[in-house]
């Protein structure tokens, strides 16, 4: 699929959400399922997934992150990494005690050596138990091509959502269940999503599963539609892709980069990035996250040394956007966000699934403040 896997940071920065309805949500519209063997198939594509910033008739394949044009625009690393299906998810309404998810990723390697084949190149299951998200399953990918089968469910009809494949792209998907049982797509939120920029930590890395990373779960959390625009050690605040990130009517932007940036980078982007949004969206929140604190810096003064480096430019720039009347703006500190006790990353810098649920815990007041919700 792509070699930036092997960027020497590897610095990895809400997919759907939580919902506060009595009743189950009203389904899409879907073409024609097909039946095979005893199952009734249902083609994802034909009622779409939420995550994805622009309309899909403006993407080179049907589970792209950016539009088909940014290929001639943004680097290659860039561009190969937009492939990935990382932060979308389906969502339906099914009675069956019994579901077939079937699928075919683009890329035979299905596991990174800090990242499970769950996490890379799963499917995700949730479902709705009253008003929260429960996890239900997630497919084990062996091959670039799984059917994997879930057998043995209480009986009822419940509201599902699955979320694709972290760090490998998805050609086709869809879900099987047995003949005579109900199945209802709904159709991708209108609202205004949550758009994370940033890098192979909001990419995904190192989630056990798709679910489990910070802006699939704020999105549970606050029962909200998330973009996810993390690019695995490529999110450094490039104008190509401040020029993208503003077309999208995004509910507030978090830009979280400064894990793949050195101090003079962030001096001379951080503030460009912020005005180009501005033009275009001149009262949608942005917040700007300090790059998580590395576990081991205790004893590494060279990583001490560059977060200092970093989030001094940092602030500097947003002290300056401040006071030049730049409004709608918050700051988030990086130190809290992987917790004090040096366990919340599998390397150092990429947060396992405690990590990313201290991550969710330390952005979610800022994005509640951001969005005006209790």
């Amino acid at each position: 699929m792509k070699p930036t896997f092997h960027h020497p940071l590897f610095v990895f920065v809400l997919g759907a959400a939580v919902f506060t309805l009595s009743t189950i949500p009203r389904a899409g519209k879907a073409q024609a399922p097909k039946a095979e063997d005893d199952f009734v198939w249902h083609d994802v594509s034909s009622w779409g997934v939420e995550g994805q910033g622009w309309a899909a008739e403006n993407l080179k394949a049907r589970y792209d992150r950016l539009p088909a044009k940014a290929e001639k625009i943004v680097r290659p690393p860039v561009w190969d990494l937009s492939r990935d299906s990382a932060g979308m998810a389906f969502r339906f309404n099914a009675d069956s005690t019994q579901l077939k998810i079937s699928y075919t990723v683009g890329d035979s390697n299905l596991a990174l050596p800090h990242m499970p084949a769950t996490g890379v190149s799963g499917v995700d299951l949730y479902a709705l138990d009253g008003e929260k998200w429960k996890w239900v399953d997630v497919t084990r990918p062996a091959k670039v091509e799984t059917t994997y089968t879930i057998s043995g469910m209480d009986p009822g009809m419940r509201t599902y959502m699955a979320y694709l494949p972290l760090y490998n792209s998805t050609t086709k998907i869809s879900i099987g269940v047995p003949r005579g049982t109900k199945f209802e797509p709904i159709a991708p939120r209108k609202e205004k999503p949550i758009v994370f920029y940033g890098t192979s930590i909001t990419h995904g890395a190192s989630a056990s599963r798709p679910g489990m990373c910070h802006p699939a779960i704020l999105g549970r959390r606050l029962n909200r539609p998330v973009v996810n625009l993390g690019f695995s050690g490529n999110g450094k605040m490039e104008p190509e892709m401040a020029a993208l990130l503003s077309e999208i009517d995004a509910a507030v932007y978090v830009i979280d980069c400064l894990p793949n940036m050195l101090g003079p980078e962030v001096a001379e982007r951080a503030e460009p990035l912020v005005r180009k949004i501005r033009e275009i969206h001149p009262d949608t929140p942005i917040i700007l996250v300090e790059d998580r604190t590395y576990t081991n810096s205790w004893i590494f003064k060279t990583k001490r040394d560059r977060h200092i480096e970093s989030r001094a430019a940092l602030i500097r720039a947003f002290d300056q956007l401040v006071s030049s009347g730049v409004k709608g703006l918050h700051y988030l500190e990086g130190e809290p966000l992987l917790g004090d006790d040096t366990e919340g990353a599998t390397d150092g810098s990429h947060p396992n699934d405690l990590g990313f649920m201290r991550q969710a815990d330390a952005i979610e007041p800022v994005l509640r403040k951001a969005l005006g919700i209790n």
